[in-house]
């Protein structure tokens, strides 16, 4: 494994642990109820979703890269159509009032567990995110990879969490992202759209050249 590709997949699990989604608004929500260990409670549930997702999204993406060259081309543009459609929603978000739900606040752990493993998200994200940073190592991935890509996407995703536990609840912390929380998911929303044309960019010219072959 070299070192751009050890990178490459430590950077997918990091930003796909700490790009603000359905799982991070949800630990700020619970953090400003409940405090940094409600929230961190939540954040160690939700890993077991986070491990589940990936694993799999691993496995397709390397799976598409043994069938072929193609299928990991066609892998690349879906991933990169969904998260430009993702950025494009994030970019014309509104504020919307809600608060996080009682059973989360009483009970982080548990809901986070069940939060992480139903959220409908997570592997269309999953595969996007880690599809935009690989597509470039893809003649790189094997399946005697897998088990230390895994390890290295669960590094990253906990270095992501990290971060989180150790800003979130925290009163300054707290009241920025209420401030300015439609501008910071604009943001992100921009950050999407950027892999999106990172990951459309190395798939587009490997499927037209295979059909001008």
């Amino acid at each position: 494994m070299t070192p751009s590709l050890l990178l490459a997949v430590l950077a997918s699990g990091f930003i796909y642990g700490i790009t603000p989604g359905p799982g991070v608004l949800a630990v700020f929500g619970i953090g400003a109820a409940r405090g940094r260990r409600a929230g961190a409670g939540f954040l160690c549930g939700h890993l077991l979703g986070d491990v589940v997702w990936c694993s799999t999204a691993l496995i397709a993406i390397v799976g598409a890269r043994e069938v072929g060259s193609s299928a990991f081309d066609v892998l690349g543009v879906l991933s990169g159509a969904y998260l430009f459609w993702l950025g494009w929603r994030a970019i014309r978000t509104r504020r919307r009032s809600s608060d996080a739900p009682e059973g989360a606040a009483r009970h982080p752990f548990w809901h986070g567990i069940l939060f992480g493993l139903t959220n409908p998200k997570a592997y269309p994200v999953a595969v996007a995110t880690f599809t935009a940073l690989l597509s470039s190592r893809a003649e790189l991935l094997t399946w005697s990879m897998l088990p230390w890509l895994i390890v290295l996407s669960f590094i990253g995703g906990l270095l992501a969490y990290g971060i989180l536990i150790g800003v979130v609840g925290a009163h300054r912390v707290r009241t920025l992202y209420q401030r300015h929380e439609i501008l910071i998911t604009r943001l992100c929303g921009l950050m999407f759209i950027g892999f999106a044309i990172n990951a459309l960019a190395h798939a587009l010219p490997g499927l037209f050249g295979s059909k001008a072959a």
